[in-house]
């Protein structure tokens, strides 16, 4: 893992001053790094509404553009501002189907300044797959992100 975060970090401290380019970056490194990183993308918060929308990914294409606070995984996270795992997506009663492959999901908040300005989702093809270094690691990454957005 210690590799995969010195990869991750050169990306965004590259020069590029295109963040939805290092963002794109981030998701396919990811998407070809951790086997069981089945859609890997973000999320930010729109500056007038309550919602949520759909930035660069890796993955199936999704009708979820848009999440309304509240809604969904990624919904509760932006009003919780804390990290969920969810192991089995379909025990969970607020969950927005992106695909019907989908079995696990973990979204990490990226905070600024004391705010919840946007998150990473992560889905999985596989039960229960996601581990506490991945937590770990998916965390480390968000506070990095925070930086730079």
């Amino acid at each position: 893992m210690n590799e995969l975060k010195k990869r991750l970090l050169s990306i965004i401290e590259s020069p590029s001053t295109d963040t939805n380019d290092k963002l794109q970056k981030i998701c396919t490194l990811l998407d070809q790094e951790i086997p069981y990183f089945n859609w890997t993308g973000f999320y930010f918060k729109h500056p007038e509404r309550q919602e949520l929308i759909l930035g660069p990914y890796v993955g199936a294409e999704t009708d979820h553009t848009v999440i309304p606070y509240g809604r969904g995984i990624c919904g509760q996270v932006a009003v919780s501002s804390q990290t969920f795992v969810v192991p089995d997506v379909h025990a969970q009663d607020n969950y927005l189907s992106c695909s019907i492959d989908t079995k696990a999901e973990i979204v990490v908040p990226i905070i600024k300044d004391g705010e919840n300005i946007g998150q990473i989702d992560i889905d999985s093809h596989s039960l229960d797959p996601f581990t506490e270094e991945d937590r770990e690691m998916l965390e480390w990454l968000c506070d990095k992100l925070s930086v730079i957005l």
